[in-house]
């Protein structure tokens, strides 16, 4: 059974880090390309980071350029999202996505809330 499991989410104060990660079955993720996307209440689920499986480009939003970091590793199936600098806005559902031609797989999200 295909699967990306989040975990990691919380409640973090202002300016604080999190770091969630994501757990990949039923499947390699070697050949896939691994994204995250936050989505807040009434918004889209837009991107926030990616890495590609090819050459480990990567690839972030605007609003977390010089904060976030991703990274992957194949041989434990996970994918990680280190966040820093946290802001009330980055407050979301945070999803992991793996993406590979015809196939998109998404996990069930984790919590992510950053009080002021």
């Amino acid at each position: 059974q295909v699967q990306l499991v989040e975990s990691g989410g919380g409640l973090v104060h202002l300016g604080g880090p999190l770091n969630p990660s994501c757990a990949a079955s039923g499947f390699s993720l070697n050949n896939y390309d691994m994204s995250w996307y936050p989505q807040a209440p009434g918004k889209d689920r837009d991107l926030v980071a990616r890495i590609y499986h090819f050459g480990g480009r990567i690839v972030f939003a605007d609003s977390a350029k010089f904060r976030f970091t991703i990274s992957r590793d194949n041989h434990k199936n996970m994918v990680y999202l280190q966040m820093s600098t946290l802001k009330p806005e980055d407050t979301a559902v945070y999803y992991c996505n793996a993406s590979f031609g015809q196939y998109n797989y998404w996990g069930q999200g984790t919590q992510v809330t950053v009080s002021s």
